[in-house]
């Protein structure tokens, strides 16, 4: 495994870029129903994230990154996205960026879902492939990765 290749630590990257864009040329835009909004966004990606991991922990299965899986989930919040904990760390940065009011740092969020897709989501999806076979395939068939 990959100790520091971890999806958290790649958000707390984004979060200081976030920082020190906001620092470096601070842009505010959003004010308070940005504020309002960074809460409902923040609450939500930690709600996502937090009913998937229980989720897979209560199949049985490895929550980290660059594992094997040992089981397949497609319930829960996993019948809506492939990738709900992902989408979760994606609504947090997205939460940051509104709550310091930093408009200039928007392009961080496709950025950094480019990050997870590449390090995270594609391994994780070939090896799910590779271990469940036609029961990925179907399950990619009515689920979307992201939304």
């Amino acid at each position: 495994m990959k100790p520091l290749d971890l999806p958290p630590l790649w958000l707390l990257l984004f979060v200081i870029l976030a920082l020190a864009l906001d620092r470096l040329v601070p842009f505010g835009l959003f004010g308070a129903p940005g504020r309002i909004a960074a809460v409902g966004l923040g609450v939500a990606g930690l709600v996502l994230s937090g009913l998937a991991a229980r989720r897979m922990r209560r199949a049985e299965t490895t929550v980290l990154p660059h594992r094997q899986p040992s089981a397949l989930v497609t319930d829960g919040v996993f019948a809506f996205s492939r990738n709900p904990i992902y989408l979760g760390d994606l609504l947090i940065l997205l939460a940051v960026l509104l709550w310091i009011d930093a408009p200039l740092g928007l392009p961080l969020v496709p950025a950094f879902l480019w990050v997870l897709t590449r390090r995270f989501v594609e391994p994780e999806e070939a090896r799910l492939r590779l271990a469940f076979g036609a029961q990925f395939d179907d399950w990619t068939r009515r689920t979307r990765r992201w939304l």
